[in-house]
């Protein structure tokens, strides 16, 4: 017995037709969702790009100028568009082309005491908050100091350690970077 040929039905001509049409429709709407796709990630990005180079800033703590408050590793976040800094505002300021992260203790006209105890003065109120450490004078400033304009006065928490405006004077106020406005722990990473 010979097996039947099947036959396939005629095609019809129209019926090819849309389906060709339909498959050059799914095509060219597939190269549009991809260009759309594209054109979101290529903004996604560029806004990403201006938040984190413009608005805020990413560094990583290096020393312990400022223990406990900030370990060496901590990953520091920092808003860039602060204005003006009110004292006790942990900062980001550039001393000697490195980034160097400290506490504002003293603003313009203020007047900066240090007495042979260990203890800080600011226009007369000495200021003790958290600071586990003395803070002693060092021989580059002569004391009591008053801050000239457009600069503040910041010192490490670790204050019988840190590299601060006891070292290089007040700090301009164009070299302080951003406030920092949290900060991640090295191990919780």
């Amino acid at each position: 017995m010979a097996k039947a040929a099947k036959t396939l039905p005629p095609q019809d001509p129209l019926t090819a037709g849309r389906r060709a049409l339909h498959k050059r429709r799914n095509a060219a709407q597939d190269r549009r969702d991809a260009l759309s796709l594209l054109g979101r990630v290529v903004v996604l990005a560029a806004a990403a790009w201006v938040l984190f180079t413009q608005v805020f800033l990413l560094t990583q703590a290096s020393g312990n100028s400022m223990f406990p408050a900030v370990k060496d590793g901590d990953l520091l976040i920092a808003y860039r568009l602060q204005g003006t800094y009110a004292k006790n505002d942990v900062v980001l300021y550039e001393q000697d082309g490195k980034l160097r992260v400290g506490r504002v203790l003293g603003r313009e006209n203020d007047l900066i005491a240090l007495d042979d105890s260990g203890t800080l003065i600011v226009n007369g109120s000495a200021q003790s908050g958290e600071i586990l450490y003395p803070t002693y004078a060092k021989d580059t400033l002569e004391y009591p100091y008053t801050v000239p304009a457009d600069s503040v006065f910041i010192l490490g928490d670790y204050r019988t350690q840190s590299e601060d405006s006891r070292d290089f004077g007040p700090v301009a106020l164009t070299d302080v970077k951003a406030k920092v406005i949290t900060l991640l722990r090295r191990r919780s990473l």
